[in-house]
């Protein structure tokens, strides 16, 4: 990565989606006050409005039409101010939606395989965005659009595109050229591959506009699905990485790690996206705590990442005061953390291999790879997320997702890992070969196929069950009936008396298990190898159970216990990561911790126009913890362990390879950083 492109630590998203309803647009700007804020919330990048969801242009355009209720060139004003006081501006375009032009070209909609145009909401009868199709003349007219934007703002640092997506459009154009092309347009496969032979032609059209002036302008092109593994083919149309995952605003505290634990191995530098908001984006006067934004920020260091906080613009033009003081105790803070934030690397060595990444299928399921993903950062064991692309030679521990069955290609390529004295977590049907119901490894076990009846249950071998838990324990989805020959067994299967069905049921659930094990066994602990035989990841992230994690834990630590580079006291809401920076010859750990609490209720919008109330996670105290103790077994030797950024220098015990540590007070986030020779 080249460190003059390098991202800026402390950016501000700016939305300014205004209606045409709304009259003196920008007529409270002043550019003093718009730097003073700035400046006191320490911000480094804002990404400010060119062309917005509405449609509307905040500057004269010839191609588009400038709002309404705007009299000036906001957008310049923003610049400038910014510039004046060494403050980038990315400048921001819609590419999804746009409701100006939806409505003078409806032909131009993405039309749904039912007949319905696409829209944030089904009825023409109600608020919110209409989609474009990427197939229709509208992809000129946007190409247009940001040339014009190249051309206006040649001073910008960047261009933003937002809500990329294309649906599986039956709209006239896309019909006539599915056709055209031999695709079946009653198949939705063969729709799913057309809609991604179109995206593929937004990226390549938009980014060459986007650069028209400017061939190395920084682009970004806004959709979390897209930022996935299984996407390296888009990657190349990205200057850098902006991951959105607003914790309250649906994504929760636990979705930036997953999709932070892959970009982080990608040569891209990327940064992390919250919100100012309590709820989600648009909330005009909606505030979270700001420890919340403090904690926010320090995760999103603790991934590796640079920080943007997104916010939303008055439409008088005035940056609200309460927002940005705000802003600035988070940042300040940021600010301080920055030097060892700088150009890391992750030094894990467990990693889970992505679904996704492998099989890039053209529907996307996370289930499995969130719950590996929530059971490791709460068992404290710092992982990445690979594709196909990513080498395995970095790391001793590799975990398949319940549903990734290796195809030819990665069955070869784990048979080296373990040969070479990896070890290997499966689950699942992940035992199995992609293209058929064979082992794809050579295991001392027989495989009867999948269990008919479920839910079945689990009475764990001692050492493998869960604290206080002597009997069987209810699996909501089958397994596979295994009969191990070697090894150690995690448990035997118990059935249910039957399938709840009309015919015969049991109280208010399912059935009950039968007294005896029906032979079959829960998984097995063998050499290099660790199994379970149900998709445990798929129900630790759909049911959530702790009975569950601990029994999956005790075969994990069994497994790969003296491998983990780090252990800690920490409880289960503690989140540890751990990178490095080879430059300065130092490992940096990040260690956090906060109560997230679940606040309100789920009920009906108080009016069908406003947004429905659901639970938010929030945080509002920042407890402390103490004495929180930290074992190492790093590579390298280490000379020096220091708490940062306060400079201070603390001892540390050295014993067999291992280096023990106590943090005596622990609030929100503390850097341990250890210097080696």
């Amino acid at each position: 990565m080249d460190k003059s492109n390098e991202l800026r630590f402390r950016q501000v998203h700016l939305d300014f989606h205004t209606s045409p309803a709304i009259d003196a647009i920008g007529s409270s700007f002043d550019k003093k006050l718009w730097q003073e804020h700035l400046q006191m919330a320490h911000v480094e990048s804002i990404t400010c409005f060119s062309c917005c969801h509405h449609g509307w242009s905040y500057h004269p355009s010839k191609v588009g039409a400038i709002h309404p209720g705007l009299k000036f060139d906001l957008l310049r004003a923003q610049i400038d101010a910014c510039h004046e006081i060494g403050v980038k501006v990315p400048i921001y375009l819609t590419a999804g939606v746009n409701n100006r032009i939806a409505e003078c070209e409806p032909g131009w909609r993405e039309i749904s395989p039912e007949g319905s145009w696409a829209s944030w909401v089904q009825s023409p009868m109600r608020a919110g965005f209409k989609k474009l199709c990427y197939n229709s003349p509208y992809l000129d007219y946007l190409c247009r659009l940001i040339e014009e934007a190249a051309h206006l703002f040649p001073d910008a640092d960047g261009m933003f595109f937002d809500i990329i997506s294309q649906g599986q459009c039956c709209c006239p154009h896309c019909m006539r050229d599915m056709i055209a092309k031999g695709y079946d347009p009653k198949k939705e496969e063969d729709r799913l591959r057309f809609a991604r032979q179109t995206l593929l032609k937004y990226f390549q059209r938009t980014s060459a506009a986007a650069r028209c002036v400017h061939p190395d302008l920084p682009i970004f092109h806004n959709s979390d699905k897209l930022l996935e593994p299984g996407n390296r083919d888009l990657l190349p149309y990205y200057s850098h990485l902006e991951l959105e995952s607003l914790p309250t605003g649906g994504w929760g505290y636990d979705h930036f790690p997953l999709i932070a634990s892959y970009c982080r191995t990608l040569d891209h530098d990327f940064l992390g996206m919250t919100g100012k908001f309590h709820t989600t984006w648009g909330e005009f006067g909606g505030f979270k705590h700001v420890n919340a934004l403090r904690y926010e920020c320090a995760a999103m260091l603790a991934q590796g990442a640079k920080c943007s906080i997104g916010d939303q613009l008055h439409p008088n033009g005035q940056l609200d005061e309460s927002t940005y003081r705000m802003i600035g105790e988070a940042y300040a803070e940021v600010a301080q953390k920055e030097p060892w934030c700088r150009r890391v690397s992750s030094a894990a060595n467990v990693a889970m291999l992505s679904n996704h990444g492998f099989k890039k299928p053209l529907k996307a399921d996370l289930k499995s790879e969130t719950g590996v993903s929530r059971l490791l950062l709460e068992a404290h064991i710092p992982f990445d997320r690979l594709d196909a692309d990513n080498d395995f030679s970095a790391y001793k521990v590799l975990i398949l997702p319940d549903d990734l069955r290796p195809d030819t290609a990665l069955q070869k390529r784990l048979e080296g890992f373990v040969a070479g004295g990896g070890k290997l977590i499966l689950s699942g049907t992940s035992i199995l070969k992609q293209d058929c119901d064979q082992l794809a490894f050579d295991l001392p076990l027989v495989c009867e196929g999948l269990a008919e009846s479920f839910p079945n249950y689990i009475k764990a071998t001692a050492g493998f069950s869960p604290e206080g838990i002597n009997t069987p324990f209810v699996m909501y989805r089958p397994s596979l009936n295994i009969r191990i020959n070697s090894g150690k067994s995690l448990g035997k299967i118990y059935e249910p008396y039957f399938n709840r069905n009309y015919r015969h049921f049991c109280s208010h659930q399912h059935a009950p298990n039968k007294p005896e094990d029906a032979g079959f066994d829960a998984g097995f602990l063998h050499g290099q190898f660790l199994y379970f035989a149900h998709p445990v990841f798929i129900l630790y992230a759909l049911n959530g159970s702790v009975i569950l994690k601990d029994f999956i834990l005790r075969g994990v630590r069994a497994l790969i216990d003296s491998d983990l580079l780090l252990h800690t006291s920490l409880p289960s809401q503690g989140r540890v990561s751990l990178l490095e920076q080879k430059e300065e010859k130092r490992y940096i750990v990040h260690a956090l911790y906060a109560n997230t609490m679940l606040r309100g209720m789920q009920s009906d919008a108080y009016a069908p126009e406003l947004r429905p109330s659901t639970p938010v996670e929030v945080i509002e105290e920042l407890n402390p913890i103490h004495d929180v103790k930290f074992s190492f077994r790093l590579p390298r030797e280490i000379k020096r362990i220091t708490l940062e950024p306060q400079g201070l220098e603390i001892p540390f015990e050295k014993r067999d390879g291992q280096i023990d540590i106590t943090l005596a007070k622990l609030v929100c986030h503390q850097m341990i950083v250890l210097q080696y020779l």
